[in-house]
């Protein structure tokens, strides 16, 4: 090629050389300098991309904590296990495991919800998931009165979309405003004004407040269920555009929700301490909810521990991806105060638990009963009223939605059975049992859709057309 001609991104590509911001700069350099061919290639071998990091030719091995017990197991598992084994092909990952409650999620390849993927130096935002740090929190407040804590918690909680206004926001602490500021990817106006606003609530889906007894000392305890809300869902789509960037350049052939930060990268250190903010953030979330019922009803806390089942736990150089899954091992918690918490479904007892890391389960346990049908299965699965199967279900216990719409696809019906995830657990190692927190009543956040503003805005117009 002679360099005569002015060098295009066209002349480069063709070279070889991957499209990237280095392009402009160094054709402008080519063409200024009038570099020869020879000089050319020196020059160039600096923006030569590696060669690109392909796939495990066969699935690195990972610890299936699972078996089914009828039918409708049956196609769980063998769906849940096919795409551990496309997904154990990404070429950063070293281990992994599957727990008893782990049920598909997304297209073959992505990490089940109740999976464990061990990377080395890598982080991958996909295998965490946009609910970053979802957790359950504890608070024993002694002799309690059920009734009453279900009650201050109802008038202090908040479930559903969007956060609190101004005059209802609980106070930001200094100390993690600052945290934020000091991380480019967390730091900006729109991330903290929602980072104040969510702060205090709880979200959709399957997260709860409960209230309930413990088994062996019958001290009424409250649990909290809550991701890092809007917060760590923004951490997490900038995390997947990062990722992104780096597969094109390192590995084109892995699936784009297993991309990867290298952790040994500026952006890996960037990401991974943006990570520990959202941490701390959704550990005060819990905490203001837990304070707020103490201090309505001016009674002492006499314990509190807490534990996050999905997101990712540091070990040397090996980062272990939990997609629901509760850690065991101390290492994965710094600030670690007590045992662990697995809940089931709301008629279900919460199971206190501890136990050893082994070969098998990597230093982790289930993080509750998962599902073996989507929602939509089972609302269909149901005969009866909503009433009807809301009474049935929920018999002897209080338990409210905070839209006032009942969700049946958050009743224990919807879940797996939870004897059979507790008899796993026993038979595979994977923590024992030494209190259970007796159900009195939750609240979720129920059907809040139903009457969502954007739908009664529709069923207005609807009215209108047909006059």
């Amino acid at each position: 090629m002679e360099t005569k001609n002015k060098i295009t991104g066209n002349d480069l590509i063709q070279l070889g050389f991957r499209q990237g911001k280095w392009m402009k700069d160094a054709i402008t350099h080519i063409n200024k300098n009038q570099l020869d061919q020879k000089q050319m290639e020196t020059y160039l071998k600096q923006f030569k991309s590696p060669d690109p990091i392909a796939l495990h030719v066969k699935p690195v091995d990972f610890s299936i904590n699972i078996k089914a017990e009828n039918d409708l197991e049956k196609d769980n598992v063998f769906k849940v296990v096919n795409s551990m084994q496309t997904l154990m092909k990404t070429p950063t990952l070293v281990d992994g495991a599957i727990m008893p409650d782990a049920c598909p999620t997304g297209p073959d390849g992505t990490i089940p919800v109740g999976g464990v993927a061990v990377a080395k130096n890598a982080i991958h935002p996909g295998m965490h998931s946009a609910d970053i740090c979802c957790s359950v929190m504890l608070t024993d407040f002694g002799k309690a009165d059920p009734k009453a804590i279900l009650d201050a918690a109802h008038a202090s909680t908040h479930f559903g979309p969007g956060g609190r206004d101004r005059e209802n926001q609980f106070r930001f602490p200094d100390e993690l405003l600052d945290a934020f500021e000091s991380n480019r990817l967390i730091g900006d106006k729109d991330m903290i004004k929602m980072a104040r606003a969510h702060l205090g609530t709880q979200g959709d889906g399957n997260h709860f407040l409960f209230v309930g007894q413990s088994k062996k000392t019958g001290n009424t305890m409250m649990i909290t269920h809550h991701g890092s809300r809007g917060p760590g869902a923004r951490l997490y789509t900038k995390g997947m555009k990062i990722a992104e960037r780096f597969r094109k350049e390192l590995s084109p052939d892995t699936m784009k929700q297993n991309a990867w930060i290298p952790f040994n990268t500026e952006e890996g250190q960037t990401y991974w301490e943006a990570l520990q903010v959202i941490r701390q953030w959704t550990k005060t979330n819990h905490e203001v909810l837990h304070n707020a019922v103490a201090e309505t009803l001016d009674i002492e806390i006499e314990n509190r521990y807490w534990n996050e089942h999905n997101f990712v736990f540091k070990d040397g150089d090996l980062f272990y991806h939990a997609k629901g899954a509760t850690p065991l091992d101390a290492k994965f918690m710094p600030d670690i105060t007590g045992p662990r918490l697995i809940p089931l479904n709301m008629s279900e007892p919460v199971l206190i638990v501890e136990g050893d890391t082994t070969k098998s389960n990597l230093g982790f346990a289930p993080h509750g009963a998962g599902r073996n049908i989507s929602r939509t299965q089972h609302r269909k699965s149901k005969t009866g009223t909503i009433m009807q199967i809301f009474k049935e279900e929920t018999k002897g216990l209080d338990v409210r939605f905070f839209s006032k719409e009942i969700d049946i696809t958050e009743l224990p019906s919807a879940y797996k059975n939870a004897q059979t995830v507790r008899n796993q657990m026993e038979e595979y190692g994977l923590g024992k049992v030494i209190d259970q927190v007796m159900p009195y009543g939750c609240i979720m956040a129920g059907d809040w859709q139903k009457n969502a503003p954007w739908r009664i805005k529709r069923d207005k117009k609807k009215q209108r057309n047909r006059k």
